[in-house]
């Protein structure tokens, strides 16, 4: 049978979602890793997971969305319950459906969703710091706001990848995105059809300059335009990024968490 699982981790301690070695080699601690070994316990056999989108080393998920396949006669509860039982405090799995066999947990997700916190304000954070980056710098949310606009719609988003990325093309949709202030709290919200390697930590970086009045609102839409990474502002810190999951048709039975 197949299975979807929606993981929720604490990404501090882990060198990213993907496994870096092979099963029962050690290696660097990976979401990935830590969750097949702990599903693998429970089904007496190995397991392997596919997720709806990587994240990197640092970055946490409120909900994460796993498949897996297991011919293990074990009840939705179960595979919840034992996995959670046998993984590190900062890693839990909130549900388990059964799904079709057809489900694809990456290549079924019509959009997905990101969080970027920044504690804006003169002192560094003390509290929840490995969920915040921090800007000592007085920030404009309304200007950020303002340009982040015209990152809406399907475009070539070579000057917010890495150079590292291995996507075969830049092309991306996005779908919204949204900066407001909380209090000392300043909240990118991002969704698009899929996202480019540090694409949202690229944006934010950006989108920085311009909330510290560095730049104007119209430079991102200058860099938009170059298509050129070097032009743009600084990665962000992993430690503000939060995944907080894919969409999927109501058609495949999830939780409305994560169905459209």
């Amino acid at each position: 049978m197949r299975y979807a699982l929606g993981v929720e981790y604490d990404g501090s301690g882990f060198s990213g979602w993907q496994r870096l070695s092979q099963p029962g080699e050690a290696g660097p601690p990976t979401v990935q890793a830590a969750l097949e070994q702990a599903l693998g316990q429970v089904a007496d056999a190995p397991v392997a997971t596919v997720c709806a989108g990587r994240t990197d080393a640092g970055v946490h998920a409120l909900c994460q969305v796993v498949h897996f396949d297991s011919d293990a006669p074990r009840e939705p509860r179960g595979w919840m319950l034992g996995a959670t039982s046998r993984l590190p405090p900062s890693v839990a799995v909130r549900w388990c459906v059964p799904v079709a066999d057809d489900f694809h947990a990456r290549f079924g997700a019509l959009a997905r969703r990101y969080r970027y916190r920044i504690l804006n304000r003169a002192v560094r954070p003390a509290l929840a710091r490995q969920y915040l980056a921090w800007c000592r710098r007085p920030l404009d949310a309304a200007a950020m706001h303002r340009a982040a606009q015209a990152l809406l719609g399907e475009h070539d988003f070579s000057s917010f990848r890495t150079v590292h990325c291995q996507a075969p093309h830049a092309r991306r949709e996005l779908q919204r995105i949204a900066v407001t202030r909380e209090g000392d709290e300043v909240v990118v919200e991002v969704q698009a059809n899929a996202f480019l390697h540090h694409m949202v930590r690229n944006i934010v970086g950006s989108l920085l300059e311009v909330g510290a009045g560095e730049r104007p609102e119209a430079w991102i839409a200058g860099l938009l335009a170059a298509r050129d990474r070097t032009l743009a502002g600084a990665t962000a810190p992993a430690s503000g990024l939060l995944f907080v999951g894919p969409l999927y048709p109501r058609a495949c039975g999830l939780p409305c968490e994560v169905s459209l």
